[in-house]
């Protein structure tokens, strides 16, 4: 009874890692397709997306099966309810993502593009997302506390984008309206940080039963 928990319990990080991987690539070719003026990359952040819904709804079934049929005792449970709350923020990340995908249709502006930190940035969230799904398939506690402490550099990152951007809407109005387009795009990488710090607070209860609202 025990091996064949042991082997879902597997079969669950598996796909977690899977999920993350995706969220990864999601963040990784929205913001490549901006800064780049590439757009054929969009419809791999929309099919990213897609198949980031179909594995939460794939962990989910997963996680209750394991619910209903193994019984499992107190930290087993700990461990499934945190990848069910887990999966909501990586479901959410792979949305953020879509929605760069979105506004970067149109954005058109390369030059400016190039001048503010939007791309340190998306390499800062993407390192959380990584760091925190990796914590809890390794039950990494102290790597999950690094990504909490972390996001601090993608808020003080957002800060400087932020003003950058109303530096270049000082020195050329013409230029608001696409500074503000960058600005929401700058918001969902926060955000995206934000569900990685969430993840690593659900890493930490399962691992201490203790859970920092």
């Amino acid at each position: 009874m025990r091996n064949n928990f042991d082997n879902q319990l597997e079969k669950l990080n598996l796909e977690l890692i899977t999920m993350g991987a995706l969220c990864e690539d999601a963040i990784s070719a929205s913001v490549k397709a901006l800064l780049d003026g590439d757009e054929s990359l969009l419809e791999k952040v929309f099919a990213a997306d897609a198949e980031i819904d179909q594995k939460e709804r794939d962990i989910e079934a997963i996680c209750m099966k394991l619910l209903l049929q193994q019984q499992p005792v107190a930290r087993d449970l700990r461990v499934i309810s945190s990848a069910l709350k887990m999966i909501s923020d990586m479901e959410r990340i792979g949305d953020q993502a879509s929605d760069i995908a979105e506004i970067t249709k149109f954005v058109k502006n390369s030059d400016v593009k190039s001048k503010i930190h939007i791309k340190d940035m998306a390499a800062a969230a993407i390192k959380m997302v990584t760091d925190s799904v990796e914590s809890f398939v390794k039950k990494d506690l102290d790597l999950a506390n690094e990504v909490m402490a972390y996001d601090d550099k993608v808020d003080n990152l957002f800060d400087c984008v932020k003003d950058e951007l109303v530096q270049l809407i000082v020195n050329d109005r013409a230029n608001g309206e696409f500074c503000i387009d960058l600005l929401m795009i700058a918001k969902y990488l926060e955000r995206i940080g934000d569900h990685a710090v969430n993840i690593a607070e659900w890493v930490e209860y399962s691992i201490t039963g203790v859970h920092n609202i």
